[in-house]
């Protein structure tokens, strides 16, 4: 019964051991994979929602570099606009104005950044308003 109660005791030892590494690892991972890796970089979320008597749009800029971009520029086809400061982690909320091209939007900034991204329809589900 001893020797047993030890083989016990070493295999939940063993056990443990290979769970908190596995942890370890895990978490090294995930810290890894949110870390800004460039000094400038942007992600923009152009979304388009038709309803049967209006559009719907909204532009989403998230800053996901590790620097601010100065002087945005947000190009909706027809007409800009210009956002003087995105920080880093900062998200920005837009809507396009009246009359813009809801086709693409092109996003530039004095970083050097130069990101064009077609607009996005949300997904329907059953039974939701608008669908």
């Amino acid at each position: 019964n001893i020797d047993l109660l030890g083989y016990v005791m070493r295999i939940m030892i063993i056990m443990l051991a290979v769970t908190i590494i596995s942890a370890a690892a895990l978490i090294t991972i995930l810290l890894i994979s949110i870390t800004p890796t460039k000094d400038y970089s942007i992600d923009v979320d152009a979304m388009k929602d038709e309803q049967s008597l209006f559009v719907n749009a909204r532009i989403t800029l998230t800053n996901t570099g590790r620097e601010p971009l100065t002087n945005i520029v947000i190009y909706y086809g027809n007409q800009n606009e210009v956002i003087k400061m995105i920080n880093p982690g900062e998200k920005i909320y837009l809507s396009p104005p009246e009359g813009s091209r809801l086709d693409k939007v092109e996003v530039t900034a004095n970083e050097g950044i130069n990101v064009t991204k077609d607009y996005r329809k949300p997904i329907k589900l059953p039974g939701m308003i608008g669908s």
